[in-house]
């Protein structure tokens, strides 16, 4: 019986037709500027955005770690949510290499109100709070959505007290589908975006940081110097340019099998799941027994592959490689081995 693989929507493989797409590319060297395809991903994904250019990078990591460090100075302070990817998920690069330190807010969205708390004034005996990172959607929090009116009133409130803004939008293309609103709304008001490509859209390699002309050059510099400079990198721009043309509607795909597994979980004994927290194509699974080791090597052993997100929490993400019957196989299985945990 096949695996359904729910660790992550990153466990994607490349469709025959993206495949196809990555073998037709036109290439050159990118890090000469020379590769046309690279540029075409480039121009698209800052058109999306509505930002002046962007820069395609190896990884979300690095989308996010060179735009932050482009903004900050070492000792400068970063407003981030709760469990922020950018801090928990990225090695500890915001301190290894920007040398910025971190003020986690208590939830997984905040308020403007919440900013202004929070935010230091230029002194000589505290850190300068520079940047204000927003995440949508957020990974840990199980794939919640911003509303347009709290990113502005977020953004405003940054830029009011002197402070630039991130978005780290790695599945913004999720978020737009949700909220049914355009990446580039989704955008506004950011100083710096970065989005993925191989999360839900489903490309191998690959994601961007958009921004201005003048950002962009100083990320471009910053990927040099993190090791992120590619060569015939239009393989794999291919890819992306495909998901993003032909991947970003299916999404709602997606978002529908996590509300069938989410459904399909909610009367299961000893699990519950909070249905109203499923907007996109995260499931968070809490168990009232037993720990999230032991039900996903039990899952695992039936076939079924699971997340950890906390000694009792099992994250389950959804993507183009698993469809219906495939949600509701884990579902079964997963309120079969809680039960006998």
């Amino acid at each position: 019986m096949a695996l359904v693989d729910l660790r992550s929507d990153t466990v994607t493989r490349p469709t025959p037709a993206m495949r196809q797409a990555i073998a037709e590319a036109d290439v050159g060297d990118d890090v000469y500027g020379e590769d046309p395809t690279v540029k075409r991903l480039e121009e698209r994904v800052a058109d999306l955005l509505g930002t002046e250019a962007a820069l395609f990078v190896p990884s979300g990591t690095m989308a996010n770690q060179i735009a932050l460090r482009a903004h900050t100075r070492h000792g400068d302070e970063i407003i981030i949510s709760k469990d922020a990817h950018c801090w928990r998920h990225e090695s500890g690069a915001l301190a290894a290499l920007a040398g910025v330190q971190t003020q986690m807010l208590p939830g997984h969205t905040f308020t403007g109100a919440e900013v202004r708390a929070a935010f230091k004034p230029d002194e000589p005996y505290v850190a300068r709070t520079r940047v204000v990172a927003v995440e949508n959607t957020h990974n840990m929090g199980g794939g919640t959505c911003w509303a347009l009116s709290a990113l502005a009133e977020v953004t405003q409130a940054a830029h009011a007290l002197g402070m630039v803004t991130h978005l780290d939008g790695a599945r913004i293309w999720n978020a737009a589908i949700a909220t049914r609103t355009t990446e580039r709304e989704l955008a506004a008001g950011f100083d710096s975006v970065s989005v993925c490509l191989s999360k839900g859209l489903g490309a191998p390699v690959g994601s961007l940081v958009a921004g201005t002309r003048d950002f962009i050059r100083r990320c471009h510099r910053l990927r040099k110097m993190y090791g992120g400079g590619m060569r015939q990198a239009g393989l794999l721009a291919a890819a992306g340019l495909h998901a993003i043309e032909h991947h970003r509607a299916r999404l709602a795909d997606d978002h529908a099998n996590a509300r069938t597994l989410a459904e399909a979980l909610a009367g299961a004994k000893h699990v519950s799941v909070e249905l109203a927290r499923v907007q996109t194509n995260i499931v968070m699974i809490d168990l009232a027994r037993g720990t999230a080791e032991a039900v996903i090597a039990g899952c695992r052993a039936a076939g079924v592959l699971l997340g950890a997100a906390g000694a009792q929490r099992i994250r389950a993400v959804t993507h183009l490689d698993v469809d219906r019957d495939g949600v509701l196989r884990a579902a079964k299985t997963i309120a079969e081995v809680a039960t006998a945990s």
